[in-house]
Formats: structure tokens, C-alpha cells, sequence
């Protein structure tokens, strides 16, 4: 009888001991809680910053050759992503050489005024397949359509129309030793834009730009040096 007695004692007091510190239990519950809401919600602007914007450069291999692409940059949506292409097509701002921004919408109304220079220097790189390389080009194909007729500016530029009738008739080749050669479409009812093509182990970088722009030749013959080495410079 004293057993039982005495175990029914023990029992109610640990009943009683158990509540008592159900209390503290809760309450720091709820503060760690608390905390890890506080923590989470500070670094949350980061972590969607991150996810949706990925990675700042994307490695692409094109024509074997391996580019260090600004993700920004690539004009296709269907390129953006890493690993072997056929071709990619990019686009930076001119003089500063860094990716555009985001594109506005442009209404119907507002197209006219819309309408601005073009600030950007477009690239398209593409596997060449062992064509023929394009310096080669310039020495070998191009004169065989080209005007005798040349003219020399102070600056050093050199411009020869294309023959009338030709492949490349309506354009003129312009160039300069030792680092420019560029196949310009003439001014008319649209801006006249410059064609430059320089190899890079199996592709084929062609750069394109307002023919205004060579006024200043030796800052787009430079610009597209640049750009080339932070594509694919020593790594």
C-alpha cells in the first residue's frame, strides 16, 4: 500500500515538473523561430538577385575555339546558354564596349522619335569550317572588283569603290595598315554600316558598325582589338 501510494506522488510531481518547463520550451521556440525569419528575410534580396539573373559570363565553344561571353551581350535568346554553338551574336555599347541594357518598348507613336545614332558595335562569331580566311580574302578576292581609283585620307585611311555590277557593288573598301580592313555599304536612306572580319583559331569574328564611326578609325580598329581579347584573351 505504500508502494502504490508512493508511486502515485512521484507521478504527479513529474506531471507537474514536465509543465513547468513546457512553458520555457515554447517561448524559446518561438524566438529561434523569430530569428530565422529576421535572418532570412535579410539575405532573401540576394538570393533572388542571383537566381534570376545567372551567371555574369557564359563559356561558349565555337568552332572548337573557347569565348568568354558577358551573358548580357548575347542578342539570341535561343544562344544563351553555355557549352558548343554554331554561331552566337552579341552587341556592346560603343565607346565603353560593355553589354547594352535591357531593350524599352518602343509604341508605333513613338518610333520617330525613337530613331537615334547607333551607339553599339555588333559582333557575330561563327565556325568557318576551314573557308577561306578573311585577310586572304581582302588581298586575293576584293581587288579583283574593286575601282582603280582610290583615295587617301589625312589620317591614314585608304577607300576603294567596288565596280559597278560587281558582287559588292554600292560598297567601298576601306583600310589601313597594319589593323584595319572594312567593307562599307554606302550612306542612303539608311546609315551606310561597315563590315570587319578577323580570325580566331576555328571561328570567325565579324564585326559590324556605323560607317560614320570611321572618322575616328583608329578608336574602332582599338575597340575590336579589346573586344577580342576579353572574349577569348590568355586565361
Amino acid at each position: 500500500m505504500t508502494f502504490i501510494t508512493s508511486a502515485q506522488t512521484l507521478a504527479r510531481v513529474t506531471t507537474k515538473d514536465w509543465r513547468g518547463h513546457l512553458l520555457p520550451i515554447v517561448l524559446g521556440g518561438i524566438m529561434a523561430a523569430a530569428a530565422l525569419a529576421f535572418v532570412s528575410y535579410l539575405l532573401w534580396p540576394t538570393w533572388e538577385v542571383d537566381s534570376a539573373s545567372g551567371p555574369a559570363r557564359l563559356p561558349i565553344s565555337v568552332g572548337s575555339t573557347l569565348f568568354n561571353v558577358p551573358s548580357a551581350s548575347i542578342r539570341m535568346k535561343i544562344q544563351h546558354h553555355s557549352g558548343p554553338q554554331e554561331r552566337i551574336d552579341l552587341s556592346f555599347t560603343y565607346p565603353a564596349l560593355q553589354p547594352p541594357d535591357a531593350p524599352k518598348h518602343v509604341s508605333a507613336a513613338d518610333v520617330e522619335d525613337a530613331m537615334q545614332p547607333i551607339d553599339r558595335i555588333f559582333l557575330s562569331i561563327a565556325a568557318h569550317h576551314d573557308s577561306l580566311a578573311p585577310e586572304i580574302r581582302v588581298r586575293t578576292i576584293f581587288p579583283r572588283y574593286l575601282e582603280q581609283t582610290q583615295t587617301l585620307s589625312e589620317d591614314g585611311l585608304t577607300m576603294r569603290p567596288f565596280r559597278e555590277g560587281s558582287p559588292y557593288s554600292g560598297e567601298d573598301l576601306f583600310s589601313a595598315v597594319p589593323n584595319l580592313a572594312a567593307r562599307c555599304t554606302r550612306e542612303a536612306s539608311t546609315p551606310g554600316m561597315c563590315l570587319s572580319e578577323r580570325r580566331v583559331e576555328g571561328a570567325d569574328l565579324t564585326f559590324r558598325f556605323p560607317r560614320s564611326w570611321l572618322s575616328q578609325w583608329r578608336e574602332v580598329a582599338d575597340a575590336m582589338d579589346r573586344l577580342t581579347q576579353q572574349l577569348h584573351g590568355s586565361r
